[in-house]
């Protein structure tokens, strides 16, 4: 971290800008907007800064920059189109341990403008350290689409009655959760309508009704591993779970994205490692929505599909407890996707099986018949570890030793890895190319097509930046 993000109040403190043109009009513009005390010292002034000296808004000095100006200032903006001047005002700046920005000079800059969200009281800046200004501001776009314009007035609301829900709740835990009633409530509702009083009043009839907090259970889909992939919903409820219950196969990324004070169980569930059966995880879910949690159980890939999410539910049901399924790309979708490999396709496949390479213990045989007819995708889920005999039983059904298949290593992630082959060598390849978990199968005609349409990690020119998200509506 290259710089601090600080909010520094400058209401009424000297600051100095050194030029008058277009460039320092911009640093004044948002100085004046947060109360600084300007003197802007420069031999011209653009008609802005003329007006806003007739307004007693800034204080203009015509001439040119002597290092006794900086005397009494909290903070300096070298902003002339000549870098001599720019550097004298840094070095100046700098014996006296003064804080300076230097305009498009990113080394002689002690502090930055960041590009900034009002929302006020809300505020969000975003930097790159000077490197990437454009960049920055791509990101400030992309997050202005996604704010509400009654962000500032809800934080105003909020602020006022932040002493009386102090007062009434003992412990961060309980404000927490009764700040969390509030944003769901229609006190949000009221002020997106413009109605401030209203919101006022039902913020004020909430903080008098004593209503016990409810637990409930997201069934959360995490998708394959990249965090892109993760649904908007999926998102949301991850910020908002008080616990997450967790597997191994949920990557590290995505987990950077749960809200930080949440609680964090890993129950784990992969192939060789069960650190929870799964009648625990059942209870566990159950015990934590009874004492009023929000539960977000948080699974790798989609929560139907080979997930278990089903025996989950069943457990809840009986004790009446509040849940709701949030889909994920399944690993079949979303690894094969990644890898080029079209699980359909007009000329190779006509219809996709998926399957899990291993069953409960008690569990019949798979039917390797079906699984083993030509023009048909078969993906394995967890097969790894059972690769040979899935070879064997393929083989003896009579899938052709010569069909092509793909072992997808960390589909999605940023170490992906592709071992392509035939169905003939699947054993082999797998001990050879030392494959591990989490890893994919995927047998039929439509992998002859991967090193043709390969392209995560490949195609550099392919739009790796998605636009604005404008139509969410």
């Amino acid at each position: 971290m290259q710089y601090l993000p600080l909010f520094v109040k400058l209401t009424d403190k000297p600051v100095l800008i050194v030029g008058g043109g277009s460039v320092a009009l911009r640093k004044a513009g948002t100085l004046l907007s947060a109360g600084a005390k300007l003197s802007i010292v420069s031999p011209e002034f653009a008609p802005e800064f003329l007006a806003w000296q007739a307004e007693g808004k800034a204080e203009l000095l015509q001439g040119y920059f002597e290092p006794q100006l900086l005397d009494g200032k909290l903070l300096v903006i070298a902003a002339t189109d000549n870098d001599d001047v720019n550097a004298a005002v840094y070095e100046a700046a700098t014996v006296r341990n003064m804080l300076v920005n230097t305009v498009d000079d990113q080394p002689k800059c002690g502090f930055i403008f960041p590009s900034i969200i009002d929302r006020s009281p809300i505020l969000i800046a975003i930097s790159s350290f000077g490197t990437a200004p454009v960049l920055a501001r791509r990101l400030r776009e992309k997050l202005e689409t996604l704010l509400p314009q009654h962000l500032g007035p809800l934080a105003e609301l909020v602020g006022r009655f932040r002493d009386k829900v102090k007062a009434k709740f003992q412990g961060f835990a309980a404000r927490r959760q009764f700040w969390e009633r509030v944003f769901d409530s229609e006190v949000v509702r009221e002020l997106e309508a413009n109605r401030p009083d209203a919101a006022e009043q039902r913020l004020a009839d909430l903080l008098e009704t004593q209503q016990a907090r409810e637990g409930e259970v997201w069934i959360v889909g995490a998708g394959p591993g990249d965090p892109e992939l993760l649904t908007l919903k999926a998102l949301q409820l991850m910020q908002q779970a008080d616990v997450v219950v967790y597997d191994y196969l949920v990557s590290p990324q995505i987990m950077d994205l749960v809200r930080r004070d949440a609680e964090r169980i890993c129950v784990g569930k992969k192939a060789g490692a069960h650190s929870m059966p799964q009648q625990d995880t059942n209870a566990l879910l159950v015990q934590l929505a009874k004492a009023g949690k929000k539960v977000c159980r948080l699974k790798g890939g989609d929560p139907f599909i080979f997930g278990r999410g089903g025996e989950e539910i069943e457990a809840l049901l009986p004790e009446q407890i509040p849940f709701q399924v949030v889909p994920g790309i399944t690993a079949a979708a979303g690894c094969a996707a990644y890898a080029g490999i079209p699980l359909t396709h007009r000329d190779h496949a006509q219809s996709v099986q998926f399957v899990t390479g291993h069953c409960r213990k008690a569990g019949d045989e798979p039917d390797w018949h079906s699984m083993s007819r030509p023009n048909q995708t078969l993906v394995i889920y967890m097969g790894i570890m059972k690769a040979a005999d899935i070879q064997q039983q393929l083989l003896a059904a009579g899938r052709a030793a010569e069909t092509p298949l793909a072992i997808i290593e960390n589909g999605t992630r940023r170490e992906q890895r592709v071992v392509t082959g035939t169905l003939a060598e699947l054993a082999l390849l797998v001990e050879q190319q030392q494959v591990v978990s989490p890893a994919l199968l995927v047998i039929g005609e439509v992998v002859s097509l991967q090193s043709q349409l390969h392209w995560f990690g490949q195609r550099p020119k392919a739009a790796v930046f998605a636009q604005p998200l404008t139509n969410l509506a």
